[in-house]
């Protein structure tokens, strides 16, 4: 196994055993939950959103390492931006873990799960808690759009 390999196993590890922002969001005003029922995984993503900014981001959950050091490295990444940028951030994942493309800079320590790429039956572990973001962004956009009173 070279360097590279074993410093991305200790990220995802690091992560699954301890994951970043873990928990209930008692303040947030968007709630997503989703699976993957081909293995087992489950997340809630939850969060606070003043509608255009991502403010505060948790997620509670059970599943395999890929998928919870994957909500934990994102929930760590898009903390703070705004759904575009979050929204953009995913589109680099996915085109890195659906397509294989490398790794953007801006993914960070995401690039740790480049290589799920290869292993199509880990892509949905990878890509859950993004596909959760994606839902949570169109229910904060949607609470932009309702009457205010």
């Amino acid at each position: 196994m070279s360097l590279l390999d074993e410093l991305y196993k200790e990220i995802i590890l690091r992560h699954y055993k301890s994951p970043h922002n873990y928990g209930p969001l008692e303040t947030a005003n968007v709630r997503v939950v989703g699976d993957n029922p081909s293995c087992g995984d489950q997340i809630e993503l939850q969060v606070q959103t003043d509608g255009e900014r991502i403010e505060e981001v948790r997620f509670q959950g059970q599943g395999c390492a890929i998928s919870q050091a994957s909500a934990s490295l994102m929930t760590d990444l898009v903390k703070g931006k705004s759904w575009a940028e979050a929204l953009a951030l995913e589109q680099q994942f996915k085109a890195m873990i659906v397509d294989g493309v490398a790794p953007t800079p801006e993914l960070g320590d995401l690039a740790a799960l480049s290589g799920v790429h290869k292993l199509a039956a880990r892509v949905k572990c990878a890509t859950l808690a993004w596909n959760a973001l994606e839902q949570a962004a169109h229910q904060a956009g949607a609470r932009l759009q309702e009457p205010k009173g």
